[in-house]
């Protein structure tokens, strides 16, 4: 079986890449920088960039399945060259936030691809994380590292974050195993945790007080603006009010594809704690 990846180089695709692997298939990696990839050996690293299809289609010559990392603008275009040239199964990275209004941002990205995939003939799969657990990292990262305190609006507001390593177990048991053609799996950790809750683990994983200073709405927008478009801004604030009101969802779909039971926050938090631990 060969497989072609984009998106390999992400945080999703370097585990679909490893579990791919270590199952002993035949891998495609598609990416803008072969030299930079550092995938593992055994890998086929090509050069190609979804945003330009044209450097796709000599990608997929001979490959029979594919994991898709969502560009919309190109998916139409992208989803019709994988089927014609005879790419049979297409598994999508897309994202709970398909779930959701159709004014969310978010949504009319993802979902367009999901569309598109649909269109083009392909048996599909499509795999919807929840919030990664890795967006702590660039969300406070920084200040924990260098102040040893978050600041953020909503601090009550609950989400069952996840692992990027079980939102790629799914993908590789899309990818290989039959019986998900047509499915939509909402991907979440075990547990929907607070923010000042996460802030926590993190505390415990890097052995050291971390503060949680609450911001007000408006505060959290001027802070947010600094890194993000208004839209987005907007986007993210709405998302943290309903999620201090109402926790987001909990999904089994991790244990019901691959058979064991989602990381929880608390490990991840631990695995990744040098990335929190310069000294205040």
């Amino acid at each position: 079986m060969n497989i072609l990846l984009t998106g390999a180089t992400g945080k999703v695709g370097r585990h679909v890449t490893e579990g791919l692997v270590a199952s002993g298939h035949q891998v495609r990696a598609l990416t803008r920088s072969p030299r930079d990839a550092a995938l593992p050996a055994g890998v086929e690293v090509v050069r190609g960039d979804l945003e330009d299809p044209g450097t796709v289609q000599a990608a997929l010559e001979g490959i029979d399945r594919m994991y898709l990392f969502p560009v919309p603008e190109t998916a139409q275009e992208v989803a019709a060259l994988a089927r014609k040239a005879g790419v049979g199964r297409i598994v999508v990275l897309s994202s709970s936030s398909v779930l959701e209004d159709e004014g969310n941002p978010s949504h009319r990205h993802h979902r367009a691809v999901e569309r598109a995939v649909e269109d083009s003939g392909a048996e599909w799969t499509f795999v919807r994380p929840d919030e990664f657990a890795g967006n702590a990292v660039w969300k406070w990262g920084d200040s924990i590292r260098t102040q040893g305190v978050v600041r953020a609006p909503y601090g009550q507001a609950a989400r069952a974050v996840v692992h990027e390593a079980d939102i790629a177990a799914v993908v590789v048991a899309a990818l290989l195993e039959d019986g998900h053609a047509g499915e939509s799996y909402l991907v979440t950790g075990p547990q929907a945790l607070t923010q000042v809750e996460q802030v926590r683990a993190v505390s415990r994983a890097i052995g050291r007080e971390i503060r949680f200073e609450e911001l007000d709405r408006e505060a959290g927008r001027a802070a947010m603006s600094a890194a993000m478009p208004p839209e987005v801004v907007e986007m993210l604030l709405d998302y943290l009010a309903e999620s201090a009101v109402t926790p987001g969802p909990v999904s089994d779909a991790v244990r019901r594809v691959t058979g064991r039971e989602a990381r929880t926050f608390a490990s991840w938090a631990a695995e990744h704690a040098d990335l929190f631990s310069s000294t205040v």
